[in-house]
């Protein structure tokens, strides 16, 4: 009939007398009580109505009134604002509740001999391939530079210079899960990737869930956490003359 969250007791508990203690008490079955405590509103409200008044809380007046009160687990972190300090106490909570980063990317990659493109970890049959020192996977690079970015961890050429040979024609999955690892390494969790990709050709659409699910298991997030679309430059610069594929990307982590 009625239902209130509560902590179990685990600390001591004394009593006191001319600031000394005095003795102790058995915690056994003792809760700490929280708020809401919720009740149908018709029998709360006739039980606050025969109540004489002075009680702690509604659990007493509906206790007295004959309403059963079942105790649900509560949070240590509900707690009850009272004294000045528990201000603070509430502030600290919240932000550390509240952190969130963003970051974002952007690459482009040049078009050049080959007869597909990776993008977003899909291979995406084109007339041609686009150029990189690794697998230039532009939509990929924007996302690990956004993650980067968020943590205010450089770049991709800071962690893999362009000027090291085992990096080349590397796989860009190999950048994104160490952006992702870094991440968590550093108390972040990734709350959502949006990545655009921009190009005349080839088409994204038919290939934006596969590239979805592709980010998403090299990340460690849901699919639905990924966002991967596409759109044109209205044949303006040099996306618009087919000469490459840009990308931007949007990443928000929140500390864990």
């Amino acid at each position: 009939q009625g239902a209130a969250p509560a902590l179990v007791v685990t600390d001591a508990l004394w009593t006191g007398q001319d600031g000394l203690v005095s003795g102790t008490r058995d915690r056994a079955g003792l809760f700490r009580a929280q708020t809401p405590q919720g009740f149908r509103f018709d029998e709360i409200r006739a039980a606050h109505a025969a109540h004489p008044g002075g009680a702690a809380d509604d659990v007493e007046v509906a206790r007295a009134y004959g309403i059963d009160v079942a105790i649900v687990p509560g949070d240590p972190d509900n707690l009850k604002v009272t004294l000045p300090g528990d201000f603070t106490r509430a502030e600290r909570i919240l932000r550390g509740a509240m952190t969130v980063r963003l970051g974002n990317g952007f690459d482009v990659h040049r078009f050049g001999p080959g007869d597909h493109v990776t993008l977003c970890g899909i291979a995406v049959p084109h007339g041609r391939g686009l150029q990189g020192h690794s697998d230039a996977d532009v939509g990929m690079h924007a996302i690990t530079d956004a993650i980067y970015g968020a943590l205010a961890q450089g770049d991709i050429g800071q962690h893999f210079p362009p000027s090291d040979p085992q990096w080349k024609g590397a796989a860009s999955e190999i950048f994104l899960r160490h952006a992702a690892d870094l991440a968590r390494e550093m108390g972040y969790r990734i709350g959502n990737i949006d990545c655009t990709l921009i190009c005349e050709q080839p088409k994204i659409g038919p290939h934006s869930a596969a590239m979805r699910q592709a980010l998403a298991r090299i990340i460690g997030i849901e699919a639905g956490a990924v966002s991967v679309k596409a759109t044109t430059s209205e044949r303006l610069g040099f996306t618009g003359r087919e000469e490459g594929i840009a990308a931007i990307a949007t990443a928000t982590l929140v500390a864990a």
